[in-house]
């Protein structure tokens, strides 16, 4: 069996230990080489194959946002970056992961046996998903040249509109690749959208940071979301790291609810629980969204949400960083559409400006 080959790039000299023991004691990873900073980094690149890379952020000489831009122009490769639960940590990380970044962890704790066990069964996952991951075929400089193409040509056609769309609603999961992905969702959505609420794998301290790049680059008002407010549309809520987010009623408007109860499918905020609210709350006028991530999540939920008569769209894989949530909510039976990420937008506004129509 092939074995995927990491390098570990951190100038602390303890966690490069740490994070070798934990990838070597896998019987499917070995580590091929750890550096201290980018640079021998980059020296050891030449002369070592890797499949994935873990990177420290903030390290002497070059950090690692410079080091990881500079990777993607010239070698892109799956990247997991190694961040503190901070807000300017959160703020890098999210950064990165819109670098070309495949995914992030938090610093190794030390000193507790059990909590260092689970840490290492969860980036020893994300290396898993990483090396599997699809990577861009151009580098991240390239991207935005191509992406500026694309929005000049789409200045010239007319925007998308769904019309008047009274108690619909867009539900959304995503995990793995999933930052950037509903980044450019809701960058191409029609400034009429319906309300749309997130649940997106990303731990405290994390989301609001995510809630507020989101508001600042997009048409859209984008909050962490907060129990009771009113979904409005032009509104985004975004589930927060540390609780479930859920669509409720009260009279005539839905309001978001936060629940702190047990993780499902090891996550809160988990995308099933937000689908099951879908479902039994908003009925046939849900729309439910799963974009890229690993693992099942969301692929029950998006079944009720589909029984009860809700549009329901996957990404599809050709577009996907990991295409496994996707897949296991279409092999339930939950998904009526499978498309690009690209095509999502698009596809939401024909279904709906068709129904009001009909």
């Amino acid at each position: 069996m092939k074995k995927i080959r990491v390098m570990i790039v951190d100038d602390s000299a303890l966690i490069r230990q740490v994070l070798a023991a934990i990838v070597n004691a896998q019987s499917d990873m070995v580590v091929v080489g750890t550096a201290a900073h980018p640079g021998l980094a980059r020296d050891l690149l030449r002369t070592v194959e890797a499949d994935v890379m873990t990177l420290d952020i903030e390290m002497p000489l070059m950090n690692g946002i410079d080091f990881l831009r500079r990777l993607m122009a010239a070698r892109p490769m799956p990247v997991v970056m190694v961040s503190t639960l901070t807000a300017k940590g959160s703020d890098m990380t999210l950064q990165a992961l819109e670098l070309g970044a495949v995914d992030f962890i938090r610093k190794p704790t030390l000193g507790v046996a059990d909590g260092l066990q689970a840490y290492a069964e969860d980036i020893c996952a994300k290396l898993r998903t990483a090396a599997s991951a699809r990577m861009p075929r151009c580098s991240p400089s390239a991207a935005k040249t191509a992406a500026g193409a694309e929005s000049g040509a789409s200045a010239t056609r007319a925007p998308l509109s769904v019309g008047p769309c009274h108690d619909r609603v867009i539900l959304i999961g995503s995990s793995t690749g999933g930052t950037e992905a509903v980044r450019e969702l809701l960058r191409q959505m029609p400034a009429d959208a319906p309300p749309m609420l997130i649940s997106q794998h990303m731990p405290e301290n994390f989301t609001r940071s995510f809630a507020q790049r989101l508001d600042n680059i997009t048409h859209f008002s984008v909050c962490e979301a907060e129990d009771g407010q009113i979904a409005r549309p032009g509104q985004v809520f975004i589930a927060p790291g540390h609780s479930h987010l859920m669509l409720h009623r009260r009279g005539g408007s839905y309001v978001t609810r936060l629940s702190k109860a047990d993780p499902v499918n090891r996550h809160r905020p988990s995308v099933d629980v937000l689908f099951h609210s879908g479902a039994l709350v908003a009925g046939a006028n849900g729309i439910g969204v799963i974009l890229t991530g690993m693992g099942k999540d969301g692929a029950a939920g998006m079944l009720a949400m589909h029984r009860a008569g809700a549009m329901t769209f996957a990404q599809d894989e050709q577009s996907c960083v990991v295409f496994g949530m996707p897949r296991e909510a279409i092999a339930a039976g939950g998904v009526e559409e499978t498309v690009s990420l690209q095509s999502i937008p698009t596809r939401i506004s024909e279904r709906l400006r068709g129904r009001l129509q009909a």
